[in-house]
């Protein structure tokens, strides 16, 4: 599975959180194998039964896997989708997102699912729902031959999961924390939670630097009306600051998937320079 978009593709940078995170499921998953699997997961998988007697298992249930081929899977998703999102998001944005998601999974095992759980899918089940809102149209090469729009590949992993869940058959498989993943990923987006803490800031600097910048171009046309027009640079910037305000009252009224690709662009620029400053 690979993917490709105008701004990254298939062997792209990989980001610190990402790294961290796949670091740490390779060394559980190492620790696992060497001691007595059933002690692990007595004491680090989430256990709805047991809830109140391991309450750290709703964390740490995340990092625990069943075996390589479960481990592989989820890292290698998680490389895939997280990568970009973290390179867009931040990494300290990306990891609350991916820690939500993971505990969304467990909310609704909780709730439907009596057995034990592990692994890393519902996290990275959010982090595929966040990748298909960033970029929905991005072809993803299913076996590096097959493309698929990132939003059809999602809404089929959905639907199958979905399915899979209420089953009478079952298939060890924690379908109710991959729902949980994304159910939790989706309310956490459409409720522009991330977005608005991330983007208060910009917008407290966007009124500052207005108030800043308009003020010394009318003082300087003031002080010497027949000389020529203020330097430009503080008008652009006055009128840029104006059009991010425009594009976070967008936010506000319609939500972030209303943006097109430019006021996506524009966010992104903006952003970095409020990160740098």
């Amino acid at each position: 599975m690979s993917y490709q978009t105008k701004s990254f593709g298939f062997g792209g940078a990989l980001t610190p959180m990402v790294k961290r995170l796949i670091i740490a499921n390779a060394a559980v998953f190492v620790v696992t194998m060497l001691l007595d699997r059933g002690f692990v997961y007595d004491w680090f998988a989430f256990q709805p039964t047991r809830i109140f007697v391991r309450p750290w298992g709703v964390f740490t249930y995340m990092f625990v896997h069943g075996d390589l081929m479960h481990v592989a899977m989820n890292m290698l998703m998680l490389f895939f989708f997280g990568s970009p999102l973290e390179g867009r998001w931040g990494s300290q944005e990306f990891l609350k997102y991916y820690l939500i998601c993971g505990l969304g999974g467990v909310a609704l095992s909780y709730v439907f699912l009596p057995a034990a759980v592990v692994g890393a899918s519902a996290a990275v089940y959010g982090v595929m729902l966040a990748f298909a809102f960033n970029w929905p149209d991005s072809p993803i090469y299913v076996f590096g031959i097959f493309p698929v729009k990132a939003k059809w590949l999602l809404a089929f992993f959905f639907v199958l999961s979905f399915l899979n869940a209420f089953s009478p058959s079952g298939s060890g498989v924690a379908h109710f924390a991959h729902l949980g993943g994304l159910v939790t990923g989706l309310v956490y987006l459409k409720s522009d939670w991330r977005v608005a803490k991330r983007f208060q800031g910009l917008r407290n600097t966007s009124r500052r630097r207005r108030m800043a910048v308009v003020p010394r171009d009318l003082d300087a046309a003031r002080e010497d009306k027949s000389s020529a027009a203020p330097a430009q640079e503080p008008r652009e910037d006055a009128a840029l600051y104006d059009a991010v305000d425009q594009v976070l009252d967008k936010i506000s009224a319609k939500g972030m998937s209303s943006l097109t690709p430019d006021e996506r662009k524009l966010l992104d620029e903006m952003s970095r320079r409020h990160r740098s400053n």
